[in-house]
C-alpha cells in the first residue's frame, strides 16, 4: 500500500504542475516503484541503477518539454542520446545521488525485516504442531485432571509441577529458545533502526518532492543544459507527433488524499512498533 501510495503522489505531482509531460512521466514513475517492491520482496537488483534509470529515462521528457520546448516531441534516437549523456551532464544536479542514498539505507533494512518477519513465520508454524509422546501426554493428563479425582474441579496444578512437566513435554524443542530469544531481540534492534531520516515510510511519500526539486533545478539550468546537449547530441530532431496530457484517473487522486489522511494507527511505523 505505501509503495502504491507513494507512486501515486508522484504521478499526481506531474499531473498537478507538469500536465504536458505527466503521461511520459507517470511511466518512468510505474517503473521505478516496480523496481522498488521488486527489491523489498527479495529481487536481486541495484537500487543504484534503478534510481539511474529513473532519472535516465526522466531526462528526454524533461527536456522536450520544459529545457527545449517544440511543437512537436524529439525523436527516439535523439532521446536515446539524452539518456547517455544524463550522469554526464549532471541536469538533475546532486538529486539523483541523495535519491540513491536515502533509497539504499532505506529499502535494504526493509527487506531484511519482511525476511526475518518470514523467517519468523516459519519457527512458528513448525513448533505450533507438535507431536507429543506417551510420557508427556500421561503427564499433561494427571497434571489437569488428578485433583478432579478428589472432586477438587477447580484447583490448578502447582507452578513447580507444572512448569517441570511443561520442561519435559518441550524438551525436544527447548533448543530454539536460546536462538528465538536472540531472534526477537535482533528484530527489535532492526525495527528501531528503522526510524528518523531513513525510516521507509518518509522515504518513499517524500520522494515526489526530490523529483520537483530535480525538475526545478533542471528549469533554472535550461539554457546552460541546453548548449550542453547541443554540443554532445546535435540540435534535437523532432518527430510529428504530440504528446498525450495527462491521463492519470482522477479517483486515483482522490485515493490517494485519503489514505493520506489514514488513522494515524495505520502508519508502517505503527504497525511495525
Amino acid at each position: 500500500m505505501l509503495i502504491r501510495l507513494a507512486e501515486n503522489y508522484t504521478s499526481t505531482l506531474f499531473c498537478n504542475a507538469y500536465r504536458n509531460m505527466a503521461a511520459e512521466a507517470t511511466t518512468c514513475v510505474q517503473e521505478f516503484f516496480t523496481d522498488v517492491g521488486l527489491f523489498i520482496f527479495g529481487t536481486d537488483i541495484s537500487t543504484e541503477e534503478s534510481v539511474n534509470r529513473f532519472f535516465d529515462t526522466l531526462f528526454p521528457v524533461v527536456y522536450n518539454h520544459v529545457i527545449n520546448p517544440g511543437l512537436t516531441d524529439i525523436s527516439l534516437e535523439y532521446a536515446e542520446c539524452l539518456q547517455m549523456v544524463r550522469r554526464d551532464i549532471r541536469p538533475f544536479g546532486n538529486i539523483p545521488r541523495k535519491a540513491i542514498g536515502q533509497m539504499g539505507r532505506t529499502l535494504l533494512p526493509s527487506r531484511t525485516f519482511l525476511q526475518a518477519l518470514n523467517l519468523g513465520i516459519e519457527v512458528i508454524n513448525t513448533t505450533d504442531h507438535l507431536h507429543f509422546s506417551k510420557d508427556c501426554s500421561r503427564a499433561l493428563l494427571r497434571m489437569q485432571y488428578c485433583p478432579h479425582c478428589q472432586g477438587l474441579t477447580l484447583s490448578k496444578p502447582c507452578m513447580g509441577y507444572c512448569l517441570n512437566v511443561i520442561r519435559g513435554c518441550l524438551a525436544n524443542v527447548a533448543e530454539v529458545d536460546l536462538h528465538w530469544r536472540g531472534y526477537v531481540q535482533s528484530l527489535e534492534e532492526l525495527s528501531s533502526a528503522m526510524s528518523g531520516t531513513y525510516d521507509i515510510e518518509h522515504v518513499l511519500l517524500n520522494f515526489h518532492s526530490l523529483v520537483n526539486d530535480a525538475l526545478v533545478q533542471a528549469r533554472i539550468n535550461g539554457p546552460e543544459l541546453s548548449a550542453q546537449v547541443n554540443k554532445v547530441c546535435g540540435p534535437p530532431v523532432r518527430k510529428p507527433t504530440q504528446s498525450p496530457g495527462c491521463t492519470f484517473v482522477q479517483n486515483k487522486d482522490n485515493q490517494g488524499l485519503k489514505m493520506f489522511l489514514r488513522d494515524s494507527e495505520e502508519t508502517l511505523t505503527n504497525r511495525r512498533k
